[in-house]
């Protein structure tokens, strides 16, 4: 019989379960999305059932289409959307107000107000992160002050805090489990990343009562075992990350230098920093990549806004295309000559330009500009935004005084315009998301970067990752550095593109980047 691990990889807009082979080939997979809520301009929310209700009927549903049992399964693993914040009953187990996801903004106010009052420092220098509504700490506490009696009922220990990993953990332990792991833990505004601990200041400041949190936990970690209803006996749950974090686990970016980069609605690259936790210059985000067997390993983490959103926006909102696999043939059928740029600043710039005001503009346009031209636009945009955030993070990368040879050759760390890395090994970007299927795109980036892009044959990186981390646990996979070895590669891409060229088409970018941002 042949043995199976059950990955989990519930997101912003869709659960799926993915049943992995031993051999890290797929057997298996499922996903249902579920809806969308909206209650106000910059509000967005889950119903924390829908959550649960489809990553349970799809668990089931890729059982059944390989006649899995629960006894054919070596263990669970889970990957989430970080930051989206649950608040639920203990007694009953269920939420006392809708999921408040990573993309609400509703406490922008209270953010910009502690940073006033010069929060922002100790807050950085304890979680690696910046004052923002994205991450959970303003969540919960809006939650406890806008549900009637909930900050009362939290102080008497009655209600529970969950990312969507720890809200999940519960529903499969039928309450008898509150954790989470590192991974999540880092994305709240309230856990030191350097102690690994829940922080009392941080609580104070947030008014976020110590007995709302999870117990924090390895990555790869016994975790628990499922209610046998749900799946006709017990499964062991023995991995969770974040999603970014899983993909980095999945792409096998387990040397420091390393750096893997997802491509969806959005953009998130991870620079592995080791045991380091490296304090940005350009803010990007300071986060843990994996804790296993107690160790913390810290990563870089940058975002783009607007990646494989801006191929919607030809289809959805130009209509130039009648599918995202359009835009890679009309943009092969554009006019080198023309040097059209957009800068898909749609809901502002992420890193490493962090301007939330500026919006999206196009420069460069002529009499002969067609559909062609912009499509070519739109996908050279998602590159050049990965030059200018992978630069930033080799920048604070070797700001840090990275140690001599801390990058193996296929590792990334030093300035990716030269090709190279400090220590003269070539830089190399390990890739994946929807919009790595497409081979112009893929090359394009390569051509930008002046280094290689290597795509994997396992694509399904974030929940092959999640994966990993049980199978680690089950004893089911090896070690990192061993389980490193079965990363295969589907395609590298290398640079073709001429220097001259390479220099006046980031010149351009960079231009049309300070026209839109200037005062």
């Amino acid at each position: 019989m042949t043995t199976y691990l059950l990955a989990i990889d519930q997101g912003t807009t869709s659960s799926r379960a993915i049943l992995f082979r031993p051999d890290t080939t797929i057997a298996a997979q499922a996903q249902q999305e579920f809806p969308q809520h909206f209650p106000t301009s910059g509000w967005v929310e889950h119903e924390a059932e829908d959550l649960w209700r489809t990553t349970l009927d799809t668990c089931r549903t890729a059982m059944a289409q390989v006649g899995a049992q629960a006894r054919d399964i070596a263990s669970i693993g889970i990957t989430n959307q970080r930051e989206t914040t649950v608040v639920w009953d203990r007694s009953t187990g269920q939420a006392i107000y809708r999921a408040i996801v990573w993309q609400d903004r509703r406490t922008a106010e209270l953010c910009a107000r502690l940073k006033a009052e010069g929060h922002e420092p100790m807050v950085t220098a304890r979680t690696g992160l910046i004052l923002d509504p994205y991450f959970s700490g303003t969540k919960i506490g809006w939650i406890l002050d806008h549900v009637p009696g909930a900050r009362a009922r939290a102080e008497r220990g009655e209600l529970a805090f969950g990312t969507v990993d720890s809200w999940l953990l519960w529903k499969l332990t039928d309450g008898r489990v509150h954790a989470t792991d590192a991974t999540n833990a880092s994305r709240t505004l309230l856990f030191n990343i350097h102690t690994g601990e829940w922080d009392d200041d941080l609580l104070a400041l947030l008014r976020v009562p110590r007995s709302l949190l999870p117990e924090v936990k390895d990555s790869s970690s016994e975790f628990g075992t499922t209610q046998p209803r749900f799946f006709g006996g017990p499964v062991s749950i023995g991995g969770i990350a974040g999603d970014q974090q899983a993909a980095t686990v999945g792409q096998a970016c387990f040397a420091p230098g390393m750096i893997k980069s997802t491509y969806g609605t959005g953009c998130f690259a991870l620079l592995n920093t080791g045991a380091t936790a490296v304090t940005s210059g350009n803010r990007l985000l300071t986060t843990i990549a994996y804790q296993i067997d107690g160790r913390r390993t810290y990563a870089i983490e940058g975002s783009i806004f607007v990646a494989g959103a801006a191929v919607q926006w030809l289809r959805d909102g130009l209509k130039i295309i009648e599918s995202s696999g359009d835009s890679e043939a009309l943009a092969r059928a554009a006019d080198p000559a023309q040097a059209v740029y957009l800068v898909p600043a749609f809901v502002g710039l992420g890193a490493p330009y962090w301007n939330p005001d500026v919006r999206g503009a196009l420069f460069g346009l002529t009499r002969a500009t067609s559909q062609a031209e912009i499509a070519l636009a739109t996908l050279e945009s998602v590159c050049y935004q990965t030059v200018d955030l992978i630069n930033a993070m080799h920048a604070d990368w070797q700001g840090a005084a990275a140690p001599a040879g801390a990058a193996p050759a296929g590792a990334a760390a030093g300035a990716v315009s030269t090709g190279t890395t400090s220590n003269g090994a070539r830089t190399v970007l390990r890739v994946d998301g929807g919009m790595v299927a497409s081979d112009f795109t893929m090359q394009r980036l390569a051509d930008l970067l002046a280094a290689p892009v290597d795509r994997p044959v396992v694509r399904e990186t974030t929940a092959l990752g999640a994966a990993y981390l049980a199978g680690l646990n089950a004893g089911v996979l090896p070690d990192p550095e061993h389980f490193a070895d079965r990363w295969r590669l589907d395609h590298r891409f290398t640079p073709a593109m001429s220097a001259a060229t390479r220099a006046r088409k980031l010149d351009g970018w960079h231009d049309a980047v300070r026209r839109l941002t200037a005062p």
